[in-house]
């Protein structure tokens, strides 16, 4: 059935989207008018601050992988790739053929956006029950606590996104002009576990504002999440994760706040305890 739209909001069957997050007031706009205030909404409780002795030693740096040499059939190159996809769930990639002139022209096209007035960026708003758009993600309640943030979207060169590894958090240091990967929830539902969906986070800068530029390579949605055949046997790798169709997972996912990787645990098959 087509959607009808009616005041700028899709009616009929794209009510059935793939969720919403509550509307929430602008960062930027509450620094724009006080830059010393932080409210209390946006103070992360204790347990959840990043702490350096949670930091892994500083020789620890993510994956880098030459996309030239891998496009080419490097075997060496194509190992590194699936030890990073195992051990690390992140990698960064150079030499993938995306023109500096493009990604700079890309970073000032999104700058440009976040210094337009507050009037003009809320045409762009969060639809009704829909994430695309301006706004903030994953706010299901009233009372949660939010990010430092506006639209989550390239890292620029400020470094701040960090992830977990081996109990610890890496940060990851901005290579310019590199594109940062992350395996993601569904690759590892595919890959019945072998490659790494891994708990990241993005820390706030005292010092300068930094633009993070997410690209999402998604499947539609009524494909099937699960282990691929390839991936499980009944012997040496049985099925780990449930069969389940994307849509309904991303719906179960936006209904609930971030939680660490307990939105990856959704997708686990229940291992009765004899």
């Amino acid at each position: 059935m087509d959607p009808n739209v009616e005041n700028g909001s899709m009616q009929g069957d794209e009510l059935l989207g793939w969720g919403k997050s509550l509307p929430v007031p602008s960062v930027q706009e509450m620094v724009r008018k006080d830059s010393q205030c932080v409210p209390e909404r946006y103070i992360q409780e204790d347990k959840d601050r990043p702490v350096e002795t949670e930091m892994c030693p500083t020789s620890s740096e993510i994956p880098v992988i030459n996309f030239s040499l891998l496009v080419n059939g490097d075997e060496d190159e194509r190992r590194k790739l699936d030890l990073a996809c195992k051990e690390w769930g992140f990698f960064q990639i150079t030499n993938h053929d995306v023109s500096e002139e493009v990604i700079k022209q890309m970073k000032a096209a999104v700058a440009a956006f976040f210094e337009l007035p507050l009037e003009e960026k809320r045409n762009y708003a969060m639809a009704a029950n829909d994430i695309h758009g301006y706004g903030q993600g994953y706010v299901v309640s009233e009372h949660q606590k939010l990010d430092w943030c506006d639209l989550m979207f390239l890292d620029d060169d400020i470094t701040g996104l960090q992830i977990r590894h081996e109990e610890g958090w890496v940060p990851v240091k901005p290579i310019p002009n590199a594109i940062v990967v992350n395996i993601g929830d569904v690759i590892e539902s595919w890959s019945n576990g072998v490659y790494k969906s891994i708990e990241h986070r993005a820390v706030t800068s005292v010092t300068a504002a930094r633009m993070s530029i997410a690209t999402f390579v998604i499947p539609d949605d009524d494909v099937e999440l699960g282990p691929a055949e390839t991936m499980a046997d009944d012997y040496n790798r049985p099925k780990m994760y449930k069969v389940i169709k994307y849509v309904d997972y991303l719906r179960h996912t936006l209904s609930k706040k971030m939680d660490g990787k307990a939105n990856t645990e959704l997708l686990k098959v229940e291992i009765e305890s004899n």
